[in-house]
Protein backbone atom coordinates (compact mmCIF):
# COMPACT_ATOMS: atom_id res chain seq x y z
CA UNK A 1 0.00 0.00 0.00
CA UNK A 2 0.93 3.31 -0.55
CA UNK A 3 1.83 5.83 2.01
CA UNK A 4 -0.93 8.07 0.23
CA UNK A 5 -3.10 4.82 0.81
CA UNK A 6 -2.01 4.80 4.41
CA UNK A 7 -3.99 8.62 4.79
CA UNK A 8 -7.20 7.43 3.09
CA UNK A 9 -9.49 8.11 6.63
CA UNK A 10 -11.91 5.56 5.16
CA UNK A 11 -9.66 2.61 6.12
CA UNK A 12 -8.03 4.27 9.09
CA UNK A 13 -7.91 2.52 12.47
CA UNK A 14 -6.32 5.46 14.58
CA UNK A 15 -7.21 8.50 12.86
CA UNK A 16 -5.70 11.90 15.05
CA UNK A 17 -6.00 15.23 13.63
CA UNK A 18 -4.27 18.24 15.30
CA UNK A 19 -3.96 16.10 18.64
CA UNK A 20 -2.46 17.76 21.40
CA UNK A 21 -2.13 17.84 25.12
CA UNK A 22 -0.80 20.38 27.23
CA UNK A 23 0.31 20.47 31.18
CA UNK A 24 0.10 23.76 31.91
CA UNK A 25 1.74 25.85 29.77
CA UNK A 26 4.11 23.08 28.45
CA UNK A 27 2.86 21.43 25.26
CA UNK A 28 4.04 17.58 25.72
CA UNK A 29 1.89 16.53 22.49
CA UNK A 30 1.61 20.02 19.81
CA UNK A 31 -0.76 19.16 17.48
CA UNK A 32 0.34 16.26 15.48
CA UNK A 33 -2.05 14.28 12.80
CA UNK A 34 -1.17 10.84 11.64
CA UNK A 35 -3.59 7.56 10.28
CA UNK A 36 -3.01 4.23 10.92
CA UNK A 37 -4.19 1.77 8.31
CA UNK A 38 -5.34 -2.06 9.51
CA UNK A 39 -2.71 -4.61 9.52
CA UNK A 40 0.18 -1.62 9.77
CA UNK A 41 2.83 -1.63 11.94
CA UNK A 42 2.79 1.87 12.49
CA UNK A 43 5.92 3.61 14.68
CA UNK A 44 6.01 6.20 16.65
CA UNK A 45 10.38 7.34 16.93
CA UNK A 46 12.07 9.62 19.01
CA UNK A 47 13.87 10.27 22.24
CA UNK A 48 12.48 10.11 26.18
CA UNK A 49 10.47 13.16 26.13
CA UNK A 50 9.15 13.77 22.91
CA UNK A 51 5.65 13.15 23.59
CA UNK A 52 5.62 8.94 22.27
CA UNK A 53 3.65 7.75 25.64
CA UNK A 54 1.85 10.58 25.76
CA UNK A 55 -0.20 9.52 22.53
CA UNK A 56 -0.51 6.12 23.41
CA UNK A 57 -1.89 6.78 26.69
CA UNK A 58 -4.59 9.24 24.69
CA UNK A 59 -5.32 6.49 22.27
CA UNK A 60 -5.92 4.20 25.10
CA UNK A 61 -8.41 6.68 26.52
CA UNK A 62 -6.01 6.83 29.69
CA UNK A 63 -5.38 10.29 29.64
CA UNK A 64 -7.40 13.15 28.36
CA UNK A 65 -6.68 15.12 25.22
CA UNK A 66 -6.79 18.97 25.43
CA UNK A 67 -7.64 19.41 22.14
CA UNK A 68 -7.95 17.83 18.43
CA UNK A 69 -9.44 14.77 17.03
CA UNK A 70 -8.82 11.39 18.02
CA UNK A 71 -10.73 8.27 16.79
CA UNK A 72 -9.65 4.41 17.22
CA UNK A 73 -11.35 1.91 15.18
CA UNK A 74 -14.15 4.98 14.40
CA UNK A 75 -14.84 5.73 18.09
CA UNK A 76 -13.56 8.49 20.47
CA UNK A 77 -11.50 6.69 23.01
CA UNK A 78 -13.01 9.24 25.61
CA UNK A 79 -16.30 9.16 25.23
CA UNK A 80 -16.52 5.29 24.00
CA UNK A 81 -13.76 4.09 26.32
CA UNK A 82 -14.60 0.89 27.48
CA UNK A 83 -15.17 -0.36 23.88
CA UNK A 84 -12.22 1.67 22.17
CA UNK A 85 -10.19 -0.74 24.90
CA UNK A 86 -12.15 -4.08 24.06
CA UNK A 87 -10.77 -3.74 21.14
CA UNK A 88 -6.94 -2.80 22.06
CA UNK A 89 -3.92 -5.21 23.65
CA UNK A 90 -1.61 -2.85 25.47
CA UNK A 91 2.03 -3.42 26.41
CA UNK A 92 3.17 -0.81 28.53
CA UNK A 93 6.59 0.50 28.40
CA UNK A 94 7.05 -0.93 32.15
CA UNK A 95 5.84 -4.62 32.53
CA UNK A 96 2.92 -4.44 35.06
CA UNK A 97 2.35 -8.60 35.71
CA UNK A 98 1.32 -9.94 38.82
CA UNK A 99 4.94 -11.17 40.19
CA UNK A 100 3.31 -13.46 42.79
CA UNK A 101 0.88 -15.33 40.33
CA UNK A 102 1.50 -18.05 37.75
CA UNK A 103 2.51 -16.94 34.23
CA UNK A 104 -0.29 -18.99 32.99
CA UNK A 105 -2.92 -17.31 36.04
CA UNK A 106 -1.50 -13.88 34.79
CA UNK A 107 -3.11 -14.31 31.61
CA UNK A 108 -6.53 -15.86 33.16
CA UNK A 109 -7.24 -13.33 35.71
CA UNK A 110 -6.49 -10.05 33.03
CA UNK A 111 -8.81 -11.90 30.72
CA UNK A 112 -11.26 -12.07 33.19
CA UNK A 113 -11.33 -7.73 33.40
CA UNK A 114 -12.76 -8.36 30.10
CA UNK A 115 -15.09 -10.34 31.42
CA UNK A 116 -14.30 -13.50 29.22
CA UNK A 117 -15.38 -17.12 30.45
CA UNK A 118 -13.23 -19.59 31.92
CA UNK A 119 -14.00 -21.76 28.78
CA UNK A 120 -12.16 -19.58 27.07
CA UNK A 121 -9.53 -18.36 29.01
CA UNK A 122 -8.11 -22.07 29.67
CA UNK A 123 -7.43 -22.66 25.85
CA UNK A 124 -6.64 -19.35 25.15
CA UNK A 125 -3.98 -18.95 27.93
CA UNK A 126 -2.02 -22.26 26.78
CA UNK A 127 -2.38 -21.18 22.76
CA UNK A 128 -0.52 -17.14 24.12
CA UNK A 129 1.82 -19.29 26.24
CA UNK A 130 2.92 -21.24 22.94
CA UNK A 131 2.81 -17.98 20.75
CA UNK A 132 5.43 -16.40 23.67
CA UNK A 133 7.64 -19.35 23.77
CA UNK A 134 7.05 -19.98 27.31
CA UNK A 135 4.74 -23.38 27.78
CA UNK A 136 7.12 -24.81 30.17
CA UNK A 137 6.91 -21.53 32.25
CA UNK A 138 3.13 -22.08 32.43
CA UNK A 139 3.41 -22.97 36.18
CA UNK A 140 6.03 -20.76 37.29
CA UNK A 141 5.11 -17.48 39.23
CA UNK A 142 6.27 -14.47 37.51
CA UNK A 143 9.37 -13.31 40.15
CA UNK A 144 11.49 -16.39 38.77
CA UNK A 145 11.32 -15.31 34.97
CA UNK A 146 13.83 -13.43 33.10
CA UNK A 147 13.45 -10.04 31.45
CA UNK A 148 12.77 -11.09 28.19
CA UNK A 149 10.41 -13.68 29.24
CA UNK A 150 8.21 -11.07 31.55
CA UNK A 151 8.17 -9.13 28.37
CA UNK A 152 7.14 -12.23 26.28
CA UNK A 153 4.58 -12.65 28.41
CA UNK A 154 3.54 -9.04 28.89
CA UNK A 155 2.70 -9.34 25.10
CA UNK A 156 0.70 -12.70 25.75
CA UNK A 157 -1.22 -10.74 28.01
CA UNK A 158 -2.24 -8.04 25.69
CA UNK A 159 -3.29 -10.63 23.49
CA UNK A 160 -5.51 -12.20 25.58
CA UNK A 161 -8.88 -10.05 24.13
CA UNK A 162 -7.85 -10.93 20.55
CA UNK A 163 -7.03 -7.38 19.94
CA UNK A 164 -7.34 -5.43 16.60
CA UNK A 165 -4.90 -3.04 17.45
CA UNK A 166 -1.88 -3.84 19.77
CA UNK A 167 0.10 -1.08 21.57
CA UNK A 168 3.66 -1.29 22.31
CA UNK A 169 5.45 1.49 24.12
CA UNK A 170 9.15 0.83 24.12
CA UNK A 171 8.40 -3.02 23.69
CA UNK A 172 12.46 -4.42 24.12
CA UNK A 173 13.97 -1.39 26.62
CA UNK A 174 16.16 -3.24 29.09
CA UNK A 175 16.70 -6.50 27.17
CA UNK A 176 19.58 -8.28 25.46
CA UNK A 177 20.03 -8.61 21.94
CA UNK A 178 18.69 -12.03 22.02
CA UNK A 179 15.73 -11.41 23.84
CA UNK A 180 15.07 -8.29 21.47
CA UNK A 181 15.59 -10.65 18.61
CA UNK A 182 12.92 -13.49 20.07
CA UNK A 183 10.21 -10.49 20.79
CA UNK A 184 10.53 -9.24 17.22
CA UNK A 185 10.29 -12.05 16.01
CA UNK A 186 7.11 -12.87 18.16
CA UNK A 187 5.83 -8.91 17.12
CA UNK A 188 6.20 -10.50 13.01
CA UNK A 189 4.57 -13.42 13.73
CA UNK A 190 1.11 -10.84 15.29
CA UNK A 191 1.59 -8.65 12.02
CA UNK A 192 1.26 -11.55 9.45
CA UNK A 193 -1.76 -12.56 11.34
CA UNK A 194 -3.49 -8.90 10.82
CA UNK A 195 -2.91 -7.38 13.73
CA UNK A 196 -2.50 -3.88 13.59
CA UNK A 197 0.72 -2.68 15.82
CA UNK A 198 1.66 0.36 17.09
CA UNK A 199 4.90 1.06 18.71
CA UNK A 200 6.78 3.90 20.52
CA UNK A 201 10.65 3.29 20.20
CA UNK A 202 13.88 5.29 20.89
CA UNK A 203 15.73 2.21 19.32
CA UNK A 204 16.30 3.29 15.31
CA UNK A 205 17.14 -0.76 14.48
CA UNK A 206 13.55 -1.39 16.15
CA UNK A 207 12.36 1.04 14.49
CA UNK A 208 14.05 -0.06 10.59
CA UNK A 209 12.55 -3.83 11.61
CA UNK A 210 9.57 -3.57 12.75
CA UNK A 211 7.56 -0.63 11.09
CA UNK A 212 5.64 0.10 7.86
CA UNK A 213 5.63 3.55 8.40
CA UNK A 214 6.46 5.96 11.07
CA UNK A 215 6.95 9.06 12.69
CA UNK A 216 9.93 10.76 13.83
CA UNK A 217 8.92 12.84 16.89
CA UNK A 218 11.06 16.23 18.68
CA UNK A 219 9.61 18.33 21.38
CA UNK A 220 5.53 16.79 20.65
CA UNK A 221 5.79 17.57 17.61
CA UNK A 222 6.01 15.28 13.97
CA UNK A 223 9.18 16.39 12.70
CA UNK A 224 8.99 13.81 9.86
CA UNK A 225 6.53 11.03 8.46
CA UNK A 226 7.38 7.89 5.97
CA UNK A 227 8.62 4.74 5.87
CA UNK A 228 11.83 4.06 7.18
CA UNK A 229 13.64 3.59 3.81
CA UNK A 230 12.09 6.47 2.50
CA UNK A 231 13.13 8.59 5.20
CA UNK A 232 16.78 7.55 4.67
CA UNK A 233 16.81 8.18 1.15
CA UNK A 234 14.88 11.78 1.71
CA UNK A 235 17.05 13.01 4.63
CA UNK A 236 20.23 11.36 4.81
CA UNK A 237 23.47 9.75 2.21
CA UNK A 238 23.62 6.03 1.61
CA UNK A 239 26.93 5.84 3.88
CA UNK A 240 28.17 6.67 6.81
CA UNK A 241 31.88 7.14 7.12
CA UNK A 242 32.78 7.42 10.94
CA UNK A 243 36.27 8.59 12.42
CA UNK A 244 37.88 9.40 15.69
CA UNK A 245 40.71 11.59 16.06
CA UNK A 246 40.44 11.11 19.61
CA UNK A 247 37.89 13.83 21.91
CA UNK A 248 40.54 16.86 22.09
CA UNK A 249 40.87 16.90 17.85
CA UNK A 250 37.58 15.58 16.74
CA UNK A 251 36.22 19.52 16.50
CA UNK A 252 39.66 20.85 15.38
CA UNK A 253 39.89 18.26 12.42
CA UNK A 254 36.67 19.38 10.79
CA UNK A 255 38.21 22.26 8.65
CA UNK A 256 40.39 19.65 7.20
CA UNK A 257 37.43 17.40 5.95
CA UNK A 258 34.38 19.65 5.23
CA UNK A 259 35.28 19.23 1.66
CA UNK A 260 35.55 15.54 1.57
CA UNK A 261 31.14 14.97 2.37
CA UNK A 262 27.98 16.99 1.25
CA UNK A 263 27.22 16.96 5.46
CA UNK A 264 29.42 16.41 8.22
CA UNK A 265 27.86 16.12 11.94
CA UNK A 266 30.31 16.36 14.91
CA UNK A 267 29.40 14.22 17.73
CA UNK A 268 31.69 14.10 21.39
CA UNK A 269 33.48 11.09 20.66
CA UNK A 270 33.36 11.28 16.59
CA UNK A 271 32.96 12.74 12.98
CA UNK A 272 30.01 11.37 10.81
CA UNK A 273 30.94 12.67 7.66
CA UNK A 274 27.98 11.29 4.61
CA UNK A 275 28.52 10.32 1.03
CA UNK A 276 27.26 7.58 -1.14
CA UNK A 277 30.59 5.92 -1.05
CA UNK A 278 31.95 5.81 2.27
CA UNK A 279 35.01 3.24 1.76
CA UNK A 280 36.04 5.97 -1.17
CA UNK A 281 35.52 8.81 1.35
CA UNK A 282 37.76 6.91 3.74
CA UNK A 283 40.83 6.49 1.60
CA UNK A 284 41.14 10.36 0.55
CA UNK A 285 41.22 10.80 4.27
CA UNK A 286 44.08 8.40 4.60
CA UNK A 287 45.81 9.42 1.08
CA UNK A 288 45.23 13.29 2.98
CA UNK A 289 47.84 11.17 6.24
CA UNK A 290 44.95 12.57 8.38
CA UNK A 291 44.85 9.03 9.99
CA UNK A 292 42.11 9.16 12.66
CA UNK A 293 42.87 6.69 15.42
CA UNK A 294 39.50 4.42 14.57
CA UNK A 295 37.49 4.51 10.88
CA UNK A 296 34.42 2.42 9.91
CA UNK A 297 31.99 2.61 7.21
CA UNK A 298 28.14 1.90 7.92
CA UNK A 299 24.66 2.24 6.01
CA UNK A 300 22.74 5.42 7.06
CA UNK A 301 19.92 4.86 9.83
CA UNK A 302 17.28 6.57 11.33
CA UNK A 303 19.90 7.96 13.73
CA UNK A 304 20.83 9.51 11.28
CA UNK A 305 17.97 10.71 10.03
CA UNK A 306 16.84 12.07 13.62
CA UNK A 307 20.65 14.07 13.94
CA UNK A 308 19.56 15.78 10.33
CA UNK A 309 16.43 16.71 11.45
CA UNK A 310 17.28 17.70 14.92
CA UNK A 311 21.11 18.22 15.12
CA UNK A 312 21.09 15.63 18.09
CA UNK A 313 21.15 11.98 18.84
CA UNK A 314 17.90 10.04 20.14
CA UNK A 315 20.00 8.49 22.75
CA UNK A 316 20.44 12.12 24.18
Amino acid sequence: MSEAGFRLLDVSVIHASELRKNYGDFAAVDGISFDVAPGESFGLLGPNGAGKSTTMRMIGGTLLRTSGTLEVLGLDPETRGPEVRASLGVVPQSDNLDEELRARDNLIVYGRYFGLPLSYLKPKADELLEFAQLTEKANAKVNSLSGGMKRRLTIARGLVNEPRVLLLDEPTTGLDPQARHILWDRLFRLKEQGVTLVVTTHFMDEAEQLCDRLVVMDHGQIVAEGSPSSLIKQYSSREVAEVRFGSERNAAMVDELRDLAGRIEVLPDRILMYADDGEGLLEEVHRRGLNPVTSLVRRSSLEDVFLRLTGRSLID
